[in-house]
């Protein structure tokens, strides 16, 4: 059961709930091109002095693409984003967890950050901002926009 249903208080329904985007395993999927195109450039130079160092850097990507998609993995893993008809909860981490949560009538405003790049594949950071000063930004998420809709909806 995850940590948003464990926490809900007595009669509290959950009205919207999303995850990081998988634009999180971009990095992974860029070194994974560069492994790629290091091991095609090592087997065109076979038999030369060259070939085994641009082996030993593709197997290098590799590792490299293997770690940003585990830690990819582990980050979609351990995010937990909703909103529900009294509150917005933001939980991430496994071993060291981080929670977020605010009464949706101490909100006063909320904020969507998406570049080019977070518009053309709907992914943003949406930053809630309470009374009292309260600001606490979610970072990645998907949906951004539809997200927002639900926090201000009434």
């Amino acid at each position: 059961m995850s940590y948003v249903q464990n926490h809900l208080q007595e009669g509290e329904t959950i009205v919207h709930q999303t995850r990081v985007h998988w634009i999180v395993y971009g990095r992974a999927v860029f070194w994974l091109v560069v492994a790629a195109a290091l091991y095609v450039a090592s087997a065109r130079e076979a038999g030369t002095p060259y070939a085994k160092g641009l082996e030993i850097a593709s197997l290098v990507a590799l590792v490299l693409a293997l770690l940003d998609a585990l830690r990819g993995f582990m980050r979609r893993l351990s995010t937990e984003l909703a909103v529900t008809d009294r509150r917005v909860i933001s939980k991430t981490g496994i071993v060291r967890r981080k929670t977020f949560e605010m009464n949706r009538s101490k909100i006063e405003s909320v904020m969507v950050d998406q570049s080019i790049l977070g518009r053309l594949f709907d992914f943003g950071t949406v930053i809630i901002k309470g009374t009292g000063g309260g600001i606490d930004p979610l970072v990645g998420i998907a949906e951004p926009l539809k997200f927002r809709s639900f926090v201000t909806a009434s």
